[in-house]
């Protein structure tokens, strides 16, 4: 159980410290990946677009299967953080 938690916790922080991590995990290191097979392929959308799908998530107007899962993923991000992860992987 102590290893569990302690590795939650080192997950925390690096997501925390960078937060395209979270990302990676389901859409790959470069975003070239559909995230359990249901999603777009981040790194082709426009950095306009990523960030207006993340605020739909956000707010619930954005998404198909995913929407549930994504919801909790970007809760309490910023527009800051959303446009630096748009910088990094999208168009």
């Amino acid at each position: 159980m102590k290893k569990i938690i302690a590795l939650s916790l080192i997950t925390a922080c690096v997501a925390l410290a960078n937060p395209y991590a979270k990302c990676a995990g389901c859409h790959g290191a470069d975003g070239g990946k559909a995230a359990l097979g249901k999603s777009k392929i981040i790194k082709d959308m426009t950095k306009a677009d990523f960030v207006a799908s993340l605020k739909g998530y956000q707010d619930g107007s954005y998404g198909g299967p995913m929407k549930g899962l994504m919801k909790g993923q970007v809760k309490g991000m910023d527009e800051a953080t959303m446009q630096a992860i748009a910088d990094k992987i999208a168009k």
